[in-house]
């Protein structure tokens, strides 16, 4: 399993299916950038980050498992609608919302003893989303199972999550640089297009989970 490659599956897969990710997910980034905006507005600059958690955990379970979905009906050459994405990824809400929200508690409890601790965590825990996804399998138990296969595969599937957040971190501080204070609907923009090109994690990532189910030992 060389990152490289994987990276590289991935961009190919990404660029290639964008015009269908697009109205797929956008949208709900968009109003999840959007509701975020006006929130800090009203409550103010003081306002917790918390909230902004919130706003995600309402619209990111949805369009995750919809493009989660997406991916394994296309690379198993099946046509879904829209539309039936969507309504599963409705039905997969409630557990999937859970599972983030334990996920990110234990993620930032662990950041908060030593960064390290956090991102082992972090680790750890990528392919517990697709297994609840795509396995059916309940919270715990996916987090359990996904632990279990990035055992021995830690520093490749960093590499691989590196190689898409280093170039996305770079890319807000550029526009950030460019654009230090924006008006809103520039910051509605900037905010939409960082949430977007983060979805390109899910591809990466999915490409993994694939291979290491497939061929565990590599």
């Amino acid at each position: 399993m060389n990152p490289l490659s994987v990276l590289r599956d991935s961009l190919y897969f990404f660029r290639r299916h964008l015009a269908n990710i697009i109205p797929l997910c956008l949208p709900l980034v968009v109003l999840e950038a959007l509701i975020t905006q006006l929130l800090y507005r009203q409550l103010g600059d003081q306002a917790s980050a918390a909230y902004g958690l919130l706003v995600s955990l309402l619209f990111y379970p949805l369009y995750s498992a919809a493009l989660i979905l997406y991916l394994d009906t296309r690379s198993n050459g099946q046509e879904v609608r829209k539309r039936d994405l969507f309504a599963r990824a409705v039905q997969l809400w409630p557990q999937l919302a859970l599972l983030i929200t334990i996920s990110s508690l234990l993620i930032m409890a662990g950041l908060a003893l030593l960064v390290f601790p956090g991102v082992w965590i972090m680790i750890n825990l990528v392919f517990a989303e697709y297994l609840l996804v795509l396995r059916g399998l309940p919270v715990v138990q996916s987090m359990r199972e996904s632990a279990r296969m990035t055992t021995g595969h830690f520093l490749r599937i960093m590499i691989c999550v590196l190689g898409v957040l280093a170039p996305i971190w770079l890319i807000d501080g550029l526009l950030l640089m460019a654009f230090p204070e924006p008006a809103p609907g520039v910051e509605l923009a900037l905010d939409s297009l960082s949430g977007f090109l983060q979805l390109f994690s899910t591809v990466v990532l999915y490409r993994l989970f694939m291979l290491l189910e497939a061929h565990p030992e590599h």
